[in-house]
């Protein structure tokens, strides 16, 4: 199976495909295509920059946290208070 149609949740083969591009082709017309093709491109790009931006911020965080838990030592009351509560 091709893994671009596989990508359309309910296209099934090559024909489905050729004809959803024929009825975009007929309702747009050849003019518009570049400039839907272009502002997609950015979209996509922008949602690509924006999903990269968050995942490295998390990501940050995440070492941050981490650092911080490492350098910290344990505190006496803590282990106290689980041995108490047992």
């Amino acid at each position: 199976m091709n893994s671009f149609v596989a990508i359309i949740p309910g296209v099934t083969g090559g024909w489905e495909l050729l004809l959803i591009l024929a009825l975009v082709l007929i309702l747009f017309g050849p003019k518009r295509l570049p400039e839907i093709a272009e502002a997609m491109g950015k979209s996509i790009r922008k949602f690509k920059s924006a999903t990269q931006s968050a995942t490295d911020e998390v990501k940050r965080e995440i070492d941050d946290v981490s650092r911080e838990l490492k350098d910290e030592p344990p505190r006496e009351n803590d282990n106290k208070n689980d041995t108490n509560q047992s």
